[in-house]
């Protein structure tokens, strides 16, 4: 009985600290985003590079190539959030614009099927549709984020949605567990945006 609970517990705990500390350093950089803290980035970077080696020996190998894409928006979301905005100021919390959508909508649907056909006959990928899919959505997200675009936290919430029970399946709980809290991070996020918007918006008419 004692041994079963044991191996209950190292399981529901993660079998690496290598994930653990991916895991408190995701969390980490999300807080600081919803936060509109520019040190999301620097320790975004970090999370993503732990997570290269998570995701790898997972078999979840759309995200692998997802961090990578992380870690070089990472470098420019530096850049953008504080020289991206009007006459190299810092960049504000806008709306995603109308082709913002069509092309975010497009690609995803476009890299979810043809990467998933990919990984699904040419490797021994675990569920290639769904991880081409949050794959997809994340990169998305990310580049939404990098703008300041007030909805990359809906396209959050829809992703981390489906990564929860994914990784749970996966048997990474510490990140499915971190996962599941990115969902309630996102929500803070899209409230805390959302009044720095309106407040940009009022500042904006002032100025006119």
């Amino acid at each position: 009985m004692l041994h079963s609970l044991y191996e209950f517990w190292t399981a529901a705990a993660g079998g690496t600290p290598l994930e653990w500390v991916a895991v408190l350093t995701g969390f980490a950089c999300v807080w600081l985003a919803a936060r509109e803290s520019l040190w999301n980035f620097p320790v975004a970077i970090v999370s993503c590079g732990l997570y290269i080696v998570v995701y790898y020996r997972a078999q979840l190998y759309a995200d692998c190539l997802l961090q990578g894409f992380f870690i070089a928006m990472g470098f420019y979301g530096w850049y953008a959030w504080r020289y991206g905005g009007a006459k190299s100021t810092a960049l504000v919390v806008t709306r995603t614009r109308l082709w913002e959508w069509a092309a975010v909508a497009g690609g995803v649907a476009a890299f979810t099927a043809a990467f998933g056909y990919y990984l699904q006959t040419y490797t021994d990928a675990s569920l290639p549709h769904w991880d081409s899919f949050t794959t997809a959505g994340s990169l998305a997200a990310q580049y939404l984020l990098t703008r300041k675009r007030l909805e990359n936290w809906l396209l959050w919430i829809v992703v981390d949605l489906i990564y929860v029970p994914i990784l749970w399946y996966k048997q990474l709980y510490p990140t499915s567990g971190l996962y599941a809290a990115y969902l309630i991070l996102a929500v803070y996020g899209y409230v805390v945006w959302y009044r720095a918007s309106r407040v940009a918006t009022s500042t904006e008419t002032i100025s006119a």
